[in-house]
């Protein structure tokens, strides 16, 4: 995947070289994904020296973003842009969002599976729900070949570089524990639990020494990991299944759950520190507070 060559706003160019140069190099994004910078405004705002950053794009996050005349760039983690598009016509939401946003000078840049997959992203995050249980080793469910790995290692990027991540724990400890620091960790009141059938009747005893993860849908990921807990956003009915077949348990907090923290914490301060570090004038990242995930339980 090439880098975009930018040269309509210079906060679009730095927040562009920031996540795709330095934070989440853009070569390492899933092929099948649609990462980079999806809409360039022809007419950039003036004078706008913010960054909204969302999990997902949607109307209300896009009026909140769009009623903020500093807001220049959107940093939306899902890209609201994915399948082709032949029309772009308002009575179509997801066309209606990008051509708001150009009209309104409003540039959108996507990250996904590059934030996912990166050194210190969104599944290192996700890893760190279980590290007070001390962890012996982090590796990668499927791992980069090597000359990538070795061209991001020059690039200063280090630990587990692939996609998914296993954390090796250095005691085993109970899953109702483990249960209760990911609830802690995303801040969840409820999660989904699944267990192997031998396990249903005393299920916060079965025992984790392992446990791998990926943000959002983990079922084609988690598949070709070897764990005892496969932690992640959503699963497939059956995939539930084959996990517990295999002798997994499962824990899933929906889909965007998973992602949400991180974005509006340790990526929001990241982001920022690394714009600022060119010299240039500051810039202001924030994040949507319209921003949810759709589903809740009751």
């Amino acid at each position: 995947m090439k880098h975009a060559a930018i040269t309509s706003s210079r906060l679009l160019s730095r927040t562009y070289d920031a996540l795709f140069k330095q934070i989440a190099p853009i070569e390492i994004a899933e092929a099948w994904d649609n990462v980079g910078l999806l809409v360039e405004a022809p007419t950039p705002r003036p004078n706008a020296n913010r960054v909204f950053v969302t999990n997902d794009l949607t109307v209300e996050s896009l009026d909140e973003a769009l009623s903020d005349p500093l807001v220049g760039v959107i940093v939306a983690y899902h890209p609201p842009l994915f399948s082709a598009t032949k029309r772009l016509v308002l009575s179509n939401v997801k066309s209606a969002i990008v051509l708001r946003c150009a009209a309104a000078g409003v540039s959108i840049l996507s990250p996904h599976t590059a934030l996912d997959n990166c050194f210190d992203g969104i599944n290192d995050w996700l890893i760190s729900a279980v590290r007070m249980h001390g962890v012996n080793q982090v590796t990668a469910v499927s791992p980069f070949n090597a000359g990538l790995v070795q061209t991001l290692e020059k690039q200063g990027h280090n630990g587990a570089l692939g996609v998914g991540r296993i954390a090796r724990l250095a005691q085993p400890q109970q899953l109702g524990t483990i249960i209760q620091n990911i609830k802690d960790f995303t801040q969840l009141s409820n999660v989904r639990v699944a267990v192997p059938k031998a396990n249903h009747s005393d299920w916060k005893s079965f025992n984790v020494t392992s446990v791998a993860v990926c943000a959002g849908s983990g079922s084609s990921v988690l598949e070709a990991a070897t764990a005892d807990l496969l932690f992640t956003g959503e699963m497939s009915h059956h995939d539930v299944l084959a996990a517990n077949a295999r002798g997994c348990a499962v824990v899933l907090c929906e889909h965007s759950n998973t992602e949400r923290g991180f974005l509006a914490g340790p990526f929001l301060e990241k982001l920022k520190s690394v714009i600022d570090a060119d010299g240039e004038s500051a810039v202001s990242v924030i994040s949507s507070e319209a921003d949810k995930d759709p589903l809740f339980i009751v």
